[in-house]
């Protein structure tokens, strides 16, 4: 995927550009500080995703969506990444076409899962043949959440589901290798997030019904939780 980062942020681009390139088979092509200047790279770069901020010190982010809908050739994937998260943005940034819509701040999961989510649809674009190839790239098919892990597909305020399937296919993976279970330090180091938020994620699914916990002791201090998939 050849991503253009668009924020009126230097540091904050920096930031986004670095979890790009951390993305196998990533490049960040182009980086934009404003919405002229995005769409001038969006015409010369001709990206595959452009990450796009909201808010820009000369054209709205969804103005820019509105440009990159009707101007563009090759119509590039449109990942929106703003602190906005009122409705009537949220919204008119889903009629607009946006891929999907991350408020700030993100971790690089949550990143890594929409830029994946891109470039499958990508792919599979090129494969439709029926109507449940179709409802598949509109996400309306009656299957599991998009790590095909069975992830409920609400979460909480806080969480998000792309980084709830990182979680479980961590989970599943360590079962699948004969670990069976692992603590929070080692599904963060699985998924690239903090330990602290390894933990909520793991703890919501305790709550569900769908991890189990158990408490290994040591020599001394705290025994350690460990979880297991069994959902």
């Amino acid at each position: 995927m050849r991503v253009l980062v668009v924020d009126d942020d230097f540091m904050v681009a920096k930031v986004h550009s670095g979890y790009v390139e951390r993305i196998e088979g990533c490049t960040v092509v182009g980086v934009a500080h404003r919405g002229a200047e995005a769409l001038e790279l969006a015409g010369r770069l001709r990206p595959d995703l452009v990450l796009l901020d909201v808010y820009l010190p000369d054209l709205s982010g969804l103005e820019v969506l509105s440009r990159l809908r009707t101007g563009v050739a090759d119509d590039p994937f449109v990942l929106v990444v703003t602190a906005a998260d009122d409705p009537d943005t949220i919204a008119a940034a889903l009629h607009g076409g946006a891929l999907h819509y991350l408020v700030k701040p993100f971790d690089s999961a949550a990143l890594a899962a929409q830029v994946h989510r891109a470039s499958r649809t990508r792919r599979e674009l090129g494969r439709v043949r029926d109507q449940s190839d179709i409802d598949r790239l509109f996400g309306t098919a009656a299957a599991p959440t998009s790590g095909g892990a069975g992830t409920p597909e609400r979460m909480p305020k806080g969480l998000t589901t792309p980084t709830a399937d990182l979680v479980v296919r961590a989970l599943r993976a360590a079962a699948a290798d004969g670990a069976e279970d692992l603590s929070a330090s080692e599904c963060a180091q699985a998924t690239e997030l903090s330990r602290v938020s390894a933990r909520r994620y793991l703890e919501h699914f305790v709550a569900t019904g769908v991890v189990a916990v158990r408490l290994r002791y040591g020599g001394t201090g705290r025994p350690e939780r460990r979880y297991r998939w069994v959902g």
